[in-house]
């Protein structure tokens, strides 16, 4: 399935591009629907990843919902210029389209199970085996579910040819069980949030969302009334059962369980645009808290009820001890940049495309059908050489990956400009903490005067894609 033609672009007071939006399939047209298979089994398969159309839609719709949380200039009642911003616990969240609020339904449903299968007393290290009951009560309800929740133009779709037992149903099926972590592994991470966005989108692709007003307002309240709803429910599942985390780069990754709502949490407080203005690079909301208040709790517990990046730093202070620059040493790092939310949205745009799209810790359970395909993007350029492409898991030889000239990430097609710079060595970079941490082969660093580590939280971030491009760092 290929994106549909771009409209033709209207004469505006601002060359930005026509944001891509995801294609919805025309209901009139029977669908070849297939069964979701895992298509990633080695490092290699992720460079083949790379250049599907899975990875094309999956970039398209996570820009899409991007753009839609952006703060606008409007004009209010009496025609003067306003600030509109979109937050947790507003209208689109509880007054959502009639879509997103079936799906609100049903995400509650799927919460209320954890009463059904209470967490096991005996003792344990790693997770709680209850998990596994809560997961086959899910499995066992979730026809059902879909069916209650979604409407029959969604999951009656004529099916032509195909492997004749897949249907719509059968597809989101595969995404939604997904969702929800691993029961054989009793862990949850990014990859199982990636499988909740596919979910999404394939009930975008399917026309779930038609009721939604355009233009960014049916986006809004797919992330605010849904996605951040899923987020409060996996958080319950993670600590009910304590599961461990998926695919996690440990202390030297952003975060043990999620990515996105850093991404959609930066871009609630980014500078206001107005609609024909492309997403801003730099700047911040009019009295947005500052990068650097993340490193404060009672600002956290505040804002957390309002936005999605505190939101998640939050639930990092709920469930880990201890000072914040040593258990989330990347967040502090990026709490340290003096060019606004807009630079930190970007920059997290680019370590989405590299730190989780590009990584086969995260995406080797990624499930392919016909919704999210595995087939090559006709217009994908070839992965170009990186770090992250050389430092992949080879299942079929025990030799050591090549190692490959140094380069940029992917040219997606939705990411021109956003490929993460390849860092110092594999991983992400380390903590700007003097000496708190130590790396394998770290970079030399220059010699920092002693202080305490909170009072560093305006200094300048070493992540690679925080360095401000007009002033001085340091």
């Amino acid at each position: 399935m290929d994106a549909p033609p771009r409209p033709a672009a209207q004469p505006s007071e601002s060359s930005a591009p026509v944001p891509e939006i995801l294609e919805v399939l025309e209901a009139s047209h029977d669908h070849v629907f297939q069964t979701p298979a895992k298509r990633i089994d080695d490092g290699q398969d992720v460079a083949r990843f790379l250049t599907s159309k899975a990875y094309r839609d999956i970039g398209i719709f996570v820009m899409q919902l991007n753009r839609s949380m952006c703060p606008r200039k409007v004009k209010d009642e009496e025609g003067k210029d306003k600030i509109q911003t979109y937050l947790i616990g507003s209208e689109y969240e509880t007054q959502p389209a009639e879509s997103v609020r079936r799906l609100q339904q049903m995400l509650a449903t799927i919460e209320s199970f954890m009463d059904e299968a209470p967490p096991d007393q005996g003792p344990r290290r790693f997770g709680n085996v209850s998990f596994r009951k809560w997961y086959q009560i899910l499995e066992t309800r979730v026809t059902a579910l879909l069916d209650e929740h979604l409407p029959a133009s969604v999951l009656r779709r004529n099916s032509e040819g195909g492997d004749g037992r897949a249907t719509a149903t059968v597809e989101l099926t595969a995404y939604l069980l997904g969702s929800f972590g691993s029961a054989q592994r009793l862990d949850y991470g990014t990859g199982h949030e990636l499988s909740f966005l596919a979910f999404l989108g394939c009930l975008w692709k399917l026309g779930a969302f038609k009721d939604g007003k355009p233009n960014g307002d049916i986006e809004r309240n797919i992330v605010l009334g849904i996605f951040e709803p899923y987020l409060r429910v996996v958080r319950r599942l993670v600590v009910t059962y304590t599961l461990e985390p998926a695919g996690s780069h440990g202390v030297w990754g952003l975060d043990d369980h999620s990515f996105q709502p850093y991404i959609y949490g930066s871009a609630q407080l980014t500078r206001a645009i107005s609609d024909t203005e492309p997403m801003p690079t730099e700047g911040s909301l009019f009295r947005a808290p500052k990068p650097n208040s993340i490193v404060k709790s009672e600002t956290v517990e505040e804002e957390r009820k309002r936005y999605m990046y505190f939101s998640a730093v939050g639930f990092i202070n709920d469930v880990k001890k201890g000072p914040f620059w040593e258990h989330s040493p990347i967040l502090f790092d990026i709490s340290g940049i003096k060019d606004g939310w807009g630079k930190i949205n970007k920059g997290m745009i680019k370590m989405f495309n590299a730190e989780v799209l590009s990584k086969f810790p995260v995406v080797q359970h990624f499930m392919f059908g016909s919704l999210f395909s595995w087939d090559q993007n006709p217009d994908a350029p070839a992965p170009e050489p990186s770090v992250h492409m050389a430092n992949q898991h080879i299942a079929s030889s025990s030799m050591p990956p090549p190692k490959l000239p140094g380069g940029g990430g992917t040219a997606a097609p939705w990411a021109k400009g956003t490929t993460m710079p390849p860092p110092a060595g594999p991983g992400l970079a380390y903590s700007r903490v003097p000496g708190a941490f130590s790396r394998p082969t770290p970079r030399p660093q220059p010699q920092q005067p002693e202080s305490h580590p909170a009072r560093e939280a305006a200094v300048h971030t070493q992540a690679p894609w925080a360095k401000s491009s007009d002033r001085p760092s340091g």
